[in-house]
């Protein structure tokens, strides 16, 4: 490599690291173990209008006596509502996408392409006639659904984006769920590259809480299309990777009920009498190579109780996300290399490791294991929120279920 290709190659190298790759909040070392991954595109089941759809305020809970072993599928398909998305930005200019329930009636789709939110000089790079888009069941800017509905944060990893698990808030979103994503302008991926910084630097623990600040605003301001829509006593957070870290330092805000935290352990240096006393969910692949599974069983034993722990088999780092859909099940790793970066690639080993982890054998195809992320942080955040009085199929009654064996254990 000549010194004069040198600084294209870290450009490329840098926007490689494409999927939260550290489970730790705002350090640099967060950065330099960054993931990629990217392109098949994968359409989950249509959404049904709903009938008679529950909300937090009119939901029945379930009985005491079912068999829980039953419902280890119970939140696998889409709930009773379309799903409606829309674009907001808070105050400083960060952009955030919101995903709810829908009124009846509302149909499309969504497709997002991963290339569109790299910096410009790294997009002209990725030119490969390959997929590198997602889409799902949504419909942009909808009329919402009648009824008032609880909130779940969303905090993307490092080199990740805003829409980057669009499989799973879609997904929440269709069992009367608002979910909330800001992007992280200190860590994702448009920023990634080399000398390419934010306008505004935020924490992104911070990013969370200002858009929780927008979304209750925004249900209490008259003709907004959320007025009345929020349900503001029951919030909860979830994120991957690096932000399974900012979630933690989120949730000791009082307004947050409680959070999942996805291929992640706790932020550098927590102090545990500071993390938060609310009720958690650990969930990991036994295959991540990034955010190894024995750091998120210590973060399970080290909260508060009560906490829920899943290791997913099969799964790696990129499996609870949409990256590894790309570049059909290769991952922004199998992008690059169709665009002809697979010299640079082979000089660049531990970011080809990154960048593949959880999309390439020996890990299952994530088309697979999607289904058992939806249920388990669906489950979850309804029990959090009271809408089911006992927690459908989570428990250790359920690990043996699934297509791939889960790891369960309760404190």
């Amino acid at each position: 490599m000549t010194s004069s290709y040198r600084p294209l190659a870290l450009a490329v190298a840098a926007a490689l690291l494409f999927s939260a790759c550290s489970s730790d909040d705002n350090s640099s070392s967060a950065q330099t173990s960054a993931t990629t991954a990217a392109a098949q595109t994968t359409e989950p089941a249509s959404t049904t209008p709903p009938t008679e759809a529950p909300t937090t305020t009119e939901a029945e809970p379930t009985t005491t006596t079912i068999d829980q072993a039953s419902l280890f599928d119970a939140y696998m398909e889409p709930g009773p509502y379309p799903v409606g998305v829309t674009m907001a930005s808070i105050d400083n200019g960060i952009r955030v996408e919101i995903w709810y329930p829908a009124v009846e009636g509302s149909t499309g789709t969504e497709t997002y392409d991963a290339r569109d939110f790299v910096a410009p000089a790294i997009k002209a790079l990725l030119t490969a006639d390959i997929p590198a888009t997602f889409t799902y069941d949504a419909t942009r800017d909808a009329e919402v659904a009648e009824g008032s509905f609880p909130v779940v944060l969303n905090s993307h990893g490092f080199s990740a984006f805003r829409v980057a698990s669009s499989f799973l808030t879609s997904h929440l979103a269709s069992w009367g769920i608002i979910v909330v994503s800001p992007d992280h302008p200190t860590r994702d991926l448009y920023h990634s590259a080399p000398q390419i910084t934010p306008d505004v630097v935020t924490d992104p623990a911070d990013d969370l809480l200002n858009s929780l600040d927008l979304i209750t605003a925004r249900g209490t301001t008259a003709g907004d299309m959320f007025e009345g829509h929020v349900d503001t006593e029951h919030v909860g957070a979830m994120g991957h990777s690096a932000g399974g870290g900012t979630i933690i330092v989120a949730s000791t805000d009082d307004r947050i009920d409680g959070y999942v935290s996805m291929s992640s352990g706790l932020p550098r240096d927590a102090d545990p009498s500071t993390l938060p006393a609310t009720p958690s969910f650990f969930l990991t692949g036994t295959l991540d190579q990034i955010a190894d599974i024995s750091r998120t069983r210590e973060a399970f034993a080290t909260v508060p109780t009560p906490s829920l722990f899943w290791a997913i088999d099969g799964v790696g780092h990129n499996g609870f996300d949409d990256l590894c859909t790309f570049g059909n099940g290769t991952g922004i790793i199998g992008v690059a290399e169709a665009s002809g970066l697979g010299p640079l690639l082979d000089s660049l080993p531990q970011i080809r490791s990154v960048g593949e982890d959880g999309c390439l054998p020996p890990a299952v195809p994530v088309a697979e294991t999607f289904p058992i992320v939806k249920h388990a942080v669906t489950a979850w955040f309804l029990h959090l929120f009271g809408v089911d009085e006992m927690p459908k199929g989570l428990g250790p009654e359920v690990a043996d279920s699934y297509s791939q064996p889960v790891t369960i254990e309760v404190r």
